[in-house]
């Protein structure tokens, strides 16, 4: 049964140090910044984030990046313009970081999801991203294999959701919630509003409520 929480601090009690987190977002579009801001607050640390970017400007993931609280992030887009707090980091040696291509973090989360035990993917191959991994040529085309990313917990942006956890996310900041939702443990979304059972429009549901554990409006 999802839980519907008073505050974001209620949300994130009990993530544990050395947590695996999948963060929700592409730049901040669909970041749960609010989650974030609460994650800091609670102070685990040694934390493991998995998410497209590795930070943007100076707040949400950045924040928690700035905070120490990270050992590793692993992610598609590292460097940007303004990924200035991980770019300090890294360079110094403060944080560890393992990159995946777009497409295939996203599908590494799904197979998480699905229950998926390993896959073969072309991107990547004869690349330092193959480096150490098995490879096989299949139809004259060489794949390399990925295994699933698992999460302890997920942190993602919805726009709005039920009381059961049915989840309705807007444009863009649909993004990586979708999968993520299906690859945790623990799942936690942030939306803007928390409506009543039979109000959202089923039709338009992406993540059922099946996936979700606790819920607040912010």
């Amino acid at each position: 049964m999802t839980l519907v929480c008073a505050d974001p601090d209620e949300a994130v009690a009990g993530i544990a140090d050395g947590a695996v987190v999948l963060v929700g977002g592409f730049g901040m579009a669909g970041m749960p910044t609010q989650l974030i801001d609460a994650l800091i607050r609670q102070g685990a640390t040694g934390l493991t984030v998995v998410s497209n970017n590795a930070g943007n400007g100076d707040k949400g993931l950045a924040a928690l990046l700035a905070e120490g609280r990270v050992r590793k992030v692993i992610c598609s887009f590292p460097r940007q313009a303004d990924s200035w707090v991980f770019d300090g980091l890294y360079r110094t040696g403060r944080i560890e970081l393992e990159v995946v291509p777009q497409g295939t973090l996203a599908e590494r989360m799904r197979a998480a999801g699905a229950g998926i035990g390993a896959f073969y993917c072309p991107t990547g191959a004869g690349t330092l991203l193959a480096e150490g991994k098995e490879t096989r040529v299949i139809d004259g085309r060489t794949y390399v294999l990925e295994f699933p990313i698992k999460g302890d917990v997920a942190l993602i942006g919805a726009h709005r959701a039920d009381r059961m956890g049915n989840l309705v996310y807007r444009k863009t900041a649909r993004n990586f919630g979708p999968v993520m939702a299906t690859a945790a443990t623990t799942v936690i979304a942030q939306v803007g509003t928390v409506v009543d059972p039979g109000a959202l429009d089923p039709e338009a549901v992406v993540t059922p409520g099946i996936y979700v554990d606790r819920v607040v409006a912010v």
